[in-house]
């Protein structure tokens, strides 16, 4: 009687998804020196999976997402994996889930980061001092020279004149990448393939896209934990959200268009809502 209420005869023990990939990669007959060259994983990484040992990796993110890619160079199921890694992280990292959220790779993150959160403050900053600086003769009429009126066929070429030096030439100069955050994983390849920088770069570190590069490019995970210039300027981040980005131009042309074109959809956007 005992035996019958104890043992449930159609149910196995569950292995965790680490013991479930390494016997994949074991039934498909792949090292995991393979498997890291296959899935660009480090082999450090690859171990630590396997042991099913998740919150010893960087990140929950990193967490999920190596497991998805594991899984998908195994033929087993992704999403079921990376529910098992979730699982399996909300056991021991409670504190952890509490603080992330409930996001996975792929969807944005909706805690910022410290640095990340500091450096919207200081934008913040500066962008309230640009507004006043630009609407201060609103403020204090008096403050400056009063406008100038004149006929409008003389007025108008004065007008083209002034506009010419107000649009300041393209920045160029070096393309200088910042990390962030800590073990922000990126790596740097030219046109044909050639590998330019990989690493997990820590927090502070930069990196500068050399200037004889041919088509430089640009792979991470956490585009948002770049920060990156051109000429000593900053431009808009790759991507704001945890996501995984591929084959991005890194030149200084590609990123100033980006921004051009960031910015244009911007003020596109409140004359389309105000269309009936």
């Amino acid at each position: 009687m005992s035996d019958e209420t104890n043992e449930n005869p159609g149910e196995l023990p569950l292995d965790g998804a680490g013991q479930r990939l390494r016997r994949a990669r074991e039934q498909a007959g792949l090292s995991l020196d393979q498997l890291a060259a296959d899935t660009r994983i480090p082999l450090r990484h690859l171990e630590v999976i396997e042991q099913g040992d998740f919150a010893a990796l960087p990140a929950r993110t990193y967490a999920i997402g190596f497991s998805r890619t594991y899984a998908k160079a195994v033929g087993l199921d992704q999403r079921e994996i990376a529910r098992e890694v979730r699982e399996e992280l909300g056991m021991s990292e409670t504190r952890e889930a509490v603080r992330t959220s409930s996001f996975e790779p792929g969807d944005p993150a909706r805690v910022p980061t410290r640095g990340l959160a500091w450096f919207s403050a200081f934008a913040a900053i500066l962008l309230v001092a640009g507004g006043f600086a630009y609407f201060k003769d609103y403020f204090y009429p008096g403050a400056g020279p009063g406008p100038l009126k004149a006929p409008e066929k003389a007025q108008a070429p004065q007008q083209a004149a002034a506009v010419a030096p107000a649009t300041a030439p393209a920045p160029s100069g070096p393309v200088v990448f910042t990390a962030l955050q800590p073990d922000t994983w990126v790596k740097f390849y030219d046109a044909n393939g050639e590998q330019l920088m990989q690493k997990q770069m820590a927090q502070g570190e930069t990196y500068t896209v050399p200037a004889d590069a041919e088509g430089p490019q640009i792979w991470t995970g956490r585009p948002y934990a770049l920060a990156i210039t051109v000429g000593g300027r900053s431009v808009p981040k790759l991507s704001e959200v945890d996501e995984i980005v591929r084959d991005v131009p890194v030149t200084a042309e590609a990123l100033l268009e980006r921004e051009t074109a960031q910015a244009g959809e911007g003020s596109a956007g409140p004359a389309e809502a105000g269309q009936p």
